[in-house]
């Protein structure tokens, strides 16, 4: 009886010319990644401030690292009819708060989207979020070959004066 699993090959870029054996299993499909690719752009502790009935701007945060130099140039999301990436910065003890055009994501480092830095600010909202909500935000990410993809996060809402 023959125990071992068995083998596929996966090409992993015409111009390379290589092969790659690995195990079959359990019918999952492994995706292979070359520096050919497009920039991989990871969410952590994603979540958004939730709202009282009539509000209509709320802002999100997150951690976002990528594995290639890239950039936030937009954001939208299903419960805003206006989505911003906006900064945040002291001057003269007041905080001013306006949008940028973009956030810089350098290759492996984590960037921290937070309440006083950079953020999105969902605004117009179509309904109340509320906290146990999931809102879906999709960015869409430059990479630093021009060429522009679109990451979903889904961020988990939670109480109004969270921090």
């Amino acid at each position: 009886m023959n125990t071992k699993s068995p083998m596929i090959s996966l090409r992993v870029h015409p111009l390379l010319s290589v092969f790659i054996r690995v195990p079959k299993v359990c019918g999952c499909l492994l995706l292979a990644a070359s520096t050919f690719a497009n920039a991989e752009v990871a969410a952590k502790d994603a979540w958004v401030r939730g709202t009282v009935p009539a509000q209509k701007v709320t802002g999100a945060f997150m951690t976002l690292t990528s594995t290639e130099d890239a950039k936030i140039v937009g954001a939208s999301s299903p419960v805003a009819k206006k989505t911003e990436i906006h900064a945040s910065m002291m001057m003269s003890g007041v905080n001013h708060m306006h949008s940028v055009d973009s956030i810089a994501l350098p290759a492996g480092k984590a960037v921290e989207l937070k309440a006083g830095g950079h953020h999105v600010m969902l605004m117009e909202l179509t309904k109340q979020v509320k906290v146990g909500d999931t809102v879906p935000i999709t960015f869409t990410i430059e990479g630093k070959d021009g060429k522009r993809t679109q990451v979903e996060v889904k961020a988990e809402v939670r109480p109004l004066g969270a921090r």
